[in-house]
């Protein structure tokens, strides 16, 4: 155990950390439109520009393990905040497809970064005081997505530019990583033995569940409003109600789901969680009546919530192999399945139709509970 006053500095350090991760990402979505429109490029290049920065995001991750068990947590948390702050301007001037495309790749990089430094991070405090936190840094990066996409358009609503708009996202990334620098705890992330070992079954099932859900995540945010209005459940313009009721019932459920954990323990969360997303999925393909779809939107939001901050303590608590490796394997899935997931619901709905393509994703998330008791099984 650590001192008090060193376990609240060390949160609040913690919960920095995850909120520019989250404004950071967040600030770049809604200048997505603009460099198409600055660059002149079809959805085809845009697909092949965006793709740069999921590469530069996986290539980090497993190369973060290694810098990890080197350097330890908080000086790859400092170096890819920082990497944030200073690339999100040059984002909104890039002015080639191959400038936009390299400045997307070094983005991705510090974003893969700190993205695993930070939940390596986050389990050590978690080691160290000996209470379930994972699910409230989560919510920390919850928070960030949604104050990171409403200032930078907020910002250009009010014809700020481009360029200022950035240039003060990132003014307040650099106060807040700045200010979280001496409060990381050094909680001796150093690890001894080999630097890579190949992943254990065990991990390889944590990263294909954290896959799953992330392509569940990543398909609210790029088809719910599609579903709606397709379905005649809403009119175009209100389209992003669903999408906004789910993002705001997954980060209710995060800022309660630490005191969940501690009360009913991690697989019963993962089981339960699980439950009313299969629910919510449920309602949404079959509600006559745009009410029942809302519902539906917030099941799903409130029952995910929970099921990554518990899979990547399982990464953590798991002894087949090196916690930081764990962590990297399982962040590289679940961004597998952000970077495949859309694709592959566009196709699937294609085929079959829309509604049949959301019902397979509350299918896959059962995958998650059925797996529940093995995984937390494998990794005691």
């Amino acid at each position: 155990m650590i001192p008090s006053a060193n376990w609240s500095a060390g949160l609040l350090g913690t919960r920095l950390t995850f909120f520019v991760a989250g404004f950071g990402l967040a600030a770049w979505a809604p200048l997505v439109p603009l460099a198409k429109e600055r660059l002149a490029v079809d959805d085809r290049m845009l697909g092949l520009l965006l793709l740069c920065l999921g590469t530069g995001s996986v290539i980090a991750m497993l190369l973060t393990s290694v810098s990890n068990a080197r350097y330890g947590s908080k000086p790859i948390i400092l170096a890819g905040g920082l990497g944030l702050t200073i690339i999100l301007p040059c984002l909104a001037i890039a002015d080639t497809p191959v400038r936009l495309g390299a400045t997307l790749f070094a983005f991705g990089v510090s974003l893969g970064s700190i993205d695993v430094a930070m939940n390596i991070h986050a389990i050590e405090l978690e080691r160290a005081t000996g209470r379930p936190l994972m699910s409230g840094f989560h919510a920390q990066y919850s928070i960030g997505e949604f104050s990171g996409s409403a200032a930078v358009t907020s910002f250009l609503s009010l014809q700020l530019g481009h360029l200022f708009s950035t240039l003060v996202c990132s003014a307040l990334m650099t106060i807040a990583i700045v200010s979280a620098w001496p409060r990381l705890l050094a909680t001796g992330s150093r690890q001894q033995g080999p630097l890579f070992v190949l992943p254990h079954r065990s991990v390889l099932l944590i990263a294909l569940l954290a896959a799953i859900t992330f392509l569940v995540e990543g398909a609210m945010l790029d088809w719910s409003a599609l579903l709606l209005v397709e379905r005649d459940l809403l009119a175009e313009a209100q389209g992003g109600i669903g999408c906004m009721l789910f993002s705001i019932a997954m980060t209710a459920g995060r800022l309660s789901g630490d005191a969940v954990v501690a009360r009913i323990g991690d697989r019963a969360t993962l089981v339960l969680g699980t439950l009313p997303i299969v629910t919510g999925f449920l309602a949404v393909v079959a509600a006559p009546v745009a009410l029942i779809a809302m519902a539906g939107f917030a099941l799903i939001g409130l029952g995910i919530s929970n099921v990554v901050p518990v899979l990547c303590r399982s990464a953590g608590k798991q002894s087949v192999m090196p916690a930081g490796i764990a962590i990297a394997v399982i962040t590289t899935g679940g961004y597998a399945g952000i970077l495949v997931g859309p694709a592959g619901i566009g196709l699937i709905a294609h085929m079959f139709g829309l509604p049949l393509a959301f019902g397979m994703l509350g299918a896959l998330m059962s995958i998650v509970t059925l797996s529940a008791r093995r995984m937390i099984t494998d990794n005691r």
